[in-house]
């Protein structure tokens, strides 16, 4: 079953901007208001690795768009879709420190499916 291209940069993009936005709201935070795990120096160093991780697919993901989509869908989302939603629906509800926690383990899978699906 083919997935269509659409689909595969929507969800890995997003995954991957939601990552590194959350990513860098924990490391803008003061450091007694940053979750236990972003306290020590190699707590911190592990969010700054998984953040630029998290960047370093959106970058992926926005290759595979403007590959295989119009240039129009992966600059709007860019700069307005993936921001709005994860500020609107992730970060106001959760906070950064729970969707850094929901979101890192699936850019993993993210990197795989721009992997698999790359034509």
């Amino acid at each position: 079953m083919a997935v269509e291209p659409l689909w595969i940069f929507l969800v890995t993009g997003f995954v991957a901007m939601a990552g590194a936005l959350s990513a860098s709201g924990i490391n803008k935070l003061a450091e007694e208001d940053k979750p236990a795990f972003a306290q020590t120096p190699n707590g911190q160093t592990a969010v700054i690795l998984a953040g630029n991780l998290a960047a370093l697919t959106l970058i992926g993901a926005m290759a595979y768009g403007f590959r295989l989509l119009d240039l129009w869908i992966p600059a709007t989302c860019l700069f307005f879709s993936f921001p709005a939603v994860y500020i609107l629906l992730f970060q106001n509800t959760l906070g950064d420190a729970k969707s850094f926690v929901m979101m890192m383990p699936l850019v993993p899978f993210s990197i795989g499916a721009l992997y698999y699906y790359w034509q």
